[in-house]
């Protein structure tokens, strides 16, 4: 199996492209800084990951900005911070700060030439928008929690990318899904059949971060970065 396989790359957008952990964790920091005991930024990012796996469950047809005040809603009671309705609002819409890794752009300006260009996130559309300034490319497709209804890894999120890409002509074959977590994206796609790419963008650090553990999840290509998986493709064209 080689890159030039595939004429279509389906992306998770936050975690792959956007350096979402470093996004959450600076935007969770006045909250952490009222918290009795204090969190480091590992055991901050692992509780993210716990509630907003199991807001996601809860409530799937949420917009995401709304899940993240819900979310931080949750952290501050466990935390045993007071409620505090304004700050859970600014935490919900701090997703368009979070910053780009440092070579998604030029990564993704390159993969223009070669593919189409999708994205299947678990964020909402105004959300994603401020994102994609930060990278710089036009996505052929966009597709988000909010047009789908559910969160990644429910099987509906991908029956939704499949479907929408058949109407397009694009069959599974030429698809490319790549993205950073296992759980999110490497084990569903997995099961629906996707050739997958994953980049490991926390290869250089312990723990899972702000995603949930899952076993059993597999990869087609790993990569630490995605200008990794760009000089890839270089390559492979000679």
């Amino acid at each position: 199996m080689k890159l030039t396989d595939f004429d279509t790359l389906t992306f998770d957008c936050y975690g792959t492209l956007i350096d979402w952990e470093s996004g959450i964790h600076t935007a969770l920091l006045p909250l952490i800084a009222k918290a009795a005991n204090g969190f480091g930024r590992d055991a901050a990012l692992e509780a993210f990951a716990r509630h907003e796996s199991a807001q996601e469950h809860e409530t799937p047809s949420m917009i995401y900005s709304d899940l993240l005040s819900h979310v931080h809603a949750r952290l501050a009671k466990e935390w045993g911070v007071p409620a505090d309705a304004q700050a859970d609002a600014t935490f919900g819409a701090s997703v368009p700060d979070w910053p780009a890794f440092p070579d998604s752009a030029q990564a993704l300006a390159y993969l223009k030439r070669h593919y189409k260009l999708v994205i299947l996130s678990n964020v909402d559309r105004t959300s994603f928008a401020g994102s994609n300034k930060r990278l710089g490319v036009e996505f052929d497709a966009v597709y988000t929690a909010q047009d789908v209804g559910s969160y990644k890894p429910d099987p509906r999120n991908f029956e939704y990318l499949l479907a929408k890409l058949a109407e397009q002509g694009i069959r599974k074959e030429q698809i490319l899904h790549t993205a950073q977590s296992l759980f999110h994206d490497h084990k569903p796609a997995k099961q629906f059949g996707l050739a997958s790419a994953w980049i490991d963008r926390r290869h250089d650090a312990a723990g899972w971060g702000a995603t949930m553990p899952v076993e059993g999840a597999s990869y087609d290509f790993r990569f630490t970065s995605l200008q990794a998986m760009a000089d890839a493709h270089k390559v492979e064209l000679g």
